[in-house]
């Protein structure tokens, strides 16, 4: 998929992606005011596009920021997959706070909407992840919110990068468990599988909710320091979608070989091909 020659959406258009553009005055450019939605396309369908139009929605409204209709971003995401023949892609919808003056004040212009398609990342049968010391904020302004902000996790990522790990895991202020910069965390210990809380500060993932809602999950908050005592482990996010971790700062898990994270596996893909709209 060559994405400049695919088409977007921007404010009411589809435009060819070679020819779409931004202000350099966006608030969503200047100051990372925005928030967004990732969306797994596969034979040409949005998996779970309610659930994610939903959050959107919500993130939107935790920063002030006015979303559109949920019937116009329907009608949206779907002329930009008809539009890129999509077949096995990512859709990504942006919102931001539009034009504004240079600072954090937003100003009176209307927001900026983007739908924009991707291919989707290929990424290996497991995962390794490392832990890093920067804190997730669970009493932030941006706690739970599915933010254009994405500073910490660039950081954090290319510090997994540098130590051979494909993600980075967030404590919060509190020491707990958190989130991975772009997935939630799974664990097994003694038979039992658990996820954080949302209290945690993490993302309420929607892949997260489906796991949750097809396997006995337990959700429950544990210090960083549980991750060492971990027996398996696995990474839940729409693009992902359920990845094993197969080394936690080098020590290593069952990975594929855990039965509980394939038992897991099996359950969320009998859902995906039995609902696209669960």
């Amino acid at each position: 998929m060559n994405q400049l020659e695919n088409f977007v959406w921007i404010n009411g258009s589809l435009v060819p992606a070679s020819s779409a553009y931004v202000s350099v005055f966006d608030h969503g450019f200047v100051v990372g005011d925005g928030v967004f939605e990732t969306i797994d396309i596969n034979q040409g369908k949005p998996f779970a596009i309610t659930r994610h139009l939903d959050r959107l929605a919500r993130s939107a409204a935790a920063l002030c920021l006015k979303c559109p209709p949920k019937d116009l971003l329907l009608e949206a995401c779907y002329k930009v997959i008809n539009a890129n023949k999509c077949d096995r892609a990512a859709l990504r919808i942006t919102l931001s706070g539009g034009i504004s003056p240079i600072g954090s004040l937003r100003g009176d212009a209307d927001p900026t909407l983007v739908i924009a398609t991707r291919e989707v990342i290929q990424r290996g049968e497991s995962e390794n992840v490392i832990v890093v010391d920067w804190p997730r904020n669970e009493r932030g302004a941006l706690s739970g919110v599915k933010s254009t902000s994405y500073g910490e996790n660039v950081r954090a990522l290319e510090q997994a990068k540098q130590q051979g790990a494909t993600e980075a895991i967030f404590p919060n202020t509190i020491g707990n468990i958190c989130e991975g910069t772009g997935s939630n965390i799974f664990i097994v210990k003694d038979g039992s599988l658990f996820t954080p809380t949302l209290q945690s500060g993490c993302l309420e993932g929607v892949t997260r909710a489906l796991v949750i809602e097809s396997s006995k999950v337990i959700e429950k908050d544990f210090p960083i320091e549980f991750l060492e005592e971990v027996d398996e482990a696995f990474l839940a996010s729409t693009t992902r979608p359920l990845s094993p971790i197969a080394k936690i700062n080098n020590r290593t898990l069952l990975g594929t070989k855990g039965p509980i994270t394939k038992s897991v596996i099996n359950s969320f893909n009998e859902l995906v091909f039995s609902n696209e709209d669960p």
